[in-house]
């Protein structure tokens, strides 16, 4: 028998909620094909198993949740033998290299390499396995005491390092005691709420703001009924990213007003093509276009800040994030490579990113890697807004509703100030940014930027 475990589902993702399972007890499987759907806390995936042969348990159901490591299925052979393909997680394979000796630094004694069987999807293949050639597993490393190295993952042993937690003060919940991102996460909620308040003295945290205790809710049933429903995955992940967002950047944001009355008319007039390709030239997909632009111009809008190292990492490729209202809260695809894309393109990367979001087939590759968003509120009104940046990006365009307003418009022949006032379509911008990074002048400009070039598109022809 061999066990199909949960693997590794992206960084900083220790499980997800049992959605559907796509195989039951007597099929036979094959190595990638999807056997679980995942719902996690940026989307909805499909898990493929890592082995082939006929499935004889099923250890998860619909409405579970379930981390990382956890056993799926159990599958056989057609004789009763072990099943063909890696059961190894990835994990595991991360723990095995992290412990696997340096060739700058071999261990006394260490044995020579061997070949380890890896799953066909971590090498990209949808076929059989490939055979990798890997360093074997050192003994684990033992810090000082004589206790064995904590049983963690890389990405965990990275998060706990990010946060400030010695891992080896952690307590895993896992099988065999192994550490999990959320185990990481409570044990750092436990020392933050053990903290005194900021009147008493307390030292602020990493990023400047004191560690308050969580102060607990009254009891609002002594005033008429209640209901209470469990954050889903997506809303409670939106909640502690914009949390750590607002606490650790200190925002500043600035409007403008673009007139898009010729933006407008080219829209009108291009539609239907646009429409024709795949795609739907929306006010934000031509927004998408501008930003991508822009940032070749202002190189430290898509930057993100190292405070750990104290440097400014500059990103060479331009990804824009589209932030998307679902039915389950806000998801932020990301347009790959927007600088080299037209904007019919771009319009099509959009409408397809958009609908993925709203059925649920949103990938987590396809929300990752995002250097500056956008966020367009247009469709369902108002003037301004306050968008809080989306870390670790350092910057954010919030747009409202375009609105006839009248603006005088002054005839150039003349030369003394004479025009008349024109009713012009007008577009409210919002511009949030990490003021670590970004100076009020610099954002000033960058906006000004933005607004001639929606004014005027041929500035993207001659910049882009």
């Amino acid at each position: 028998m061999a066990e199909f475990k949960v693997p590794e589902l992206g960084e900083n993702v220790p499980g997800g909620d049992v959605t559907n399972v796509l195989v039951k007890v007597g099929d036979t499987i094959a190595v990638d094909q999807p056997v679980l759907e995942l719902e996690t806390d940026k989307a909805t995936v499909e898990v493929p198993s890592s082995v082939a042969g006929r499935v004889t348990e099923i250890k998860v159901k619909p409405g579970e949740k379930v981390n990382v490591g956890a056993v799926v299925l159990v599958v056989e052979d057609g004789n009763g033998n072990k099943a063909q393909g890696s059961t190894t997680p990835k994990a595991q394979l991360e723990d095995q290299t992290a412990q696997t000796p340096t060739p700058d630094a071999p261990k006394a004694g260490a044995p020579k390499d061997k070949v380890v069987s890896m799953p066909a999807k971590a090498q990209g293949s949808s076929a059989k396995p490939q055979a990798a050639v890997a360093k074997p597993p050192a003994q684990p490393s033992k810090p000082a005491g004589g206790h064995p190295a904590a049983p963690a993952a890389l990405s965990v042993r990275r998060l706990a390092r990010e946060v400030g937690v010695n891992i080896d003060d952690v307590q895993g919940s896992g099988p065999e005691g192994r550490i999990s991102e959320e185990d990481v996460k409570e044990h750092a909620r436990r020392i933050l709420s053990s903290m005194p308040s900021l009147g008493s003295g307390a030292p602020a945290s990493a990023g400047g703001v004191a560690a308050r205790p969580a102060v607990p809710l009254p009891d609002f049933s002594r005033w008429g009924e209640i209901e209470r429903q469990p954050m889903s995955n997506v809303r409670r992940t939106t909640s502690e990213r914009l949390s750590h967002a607002w606490t650790t950047i200190p925002h500043v944001t600035q409007f403008d007003k673009a007139d898009i009355s010729a933006m407008e008319e080219l829209r009108r007039k291009y539609r239907e093509q646009v429409a024709a390709a795949g795609g739907n030239l929306t006010v934000t997909a031509m927004l998408v276009k501008v930003i991508a632009t822009a940032v070749k111009q202002f190189p430290q809008f898509n930057s993100s800040l190292d405070p750990q190292s104290n440097e400014i990492v500059y990103k060479k490729y331009v990804n824009v994030g589209v932030a998307v209202d679902t039915d389950r809260g806000l998801l932020v695809p990301v347009v790959r490579n927007a600088d080299s894309k037209n904007i019919t393109e771009i319009a099509v990367d959009v409408h397809q990113l958009a609908e993925k979001a709203r059925s649920r087939k949103l990938t987590l590759e396809e929300m990752s890697g995002g250097g500056i968003t956008i966020s367009n509120l247009g469709g369902i009104g108002g003037t301004y807004f306050t968008p809080i940046v989306n870390w670790p990006e350092v910057a954010i365009l919030g747009v409202s509703r375009g609105i006839v307003e009248p603006v005088w418009r002054a005839d150039p022949s003349t030369g003394s100030g004479q025009g008349k006032w024109e009713p012009r379509q007008l577009l409210p911008l919002s511009l949030s940014y990490d003021h670590r990074v970004i100076d009020g002048a610099d954002a000033m400009r960058f906006l000004r930027w933005v607004v001639e070039a929606v004014e005027q598109p041929f500035l993207l022809s001659l910049l882009g």
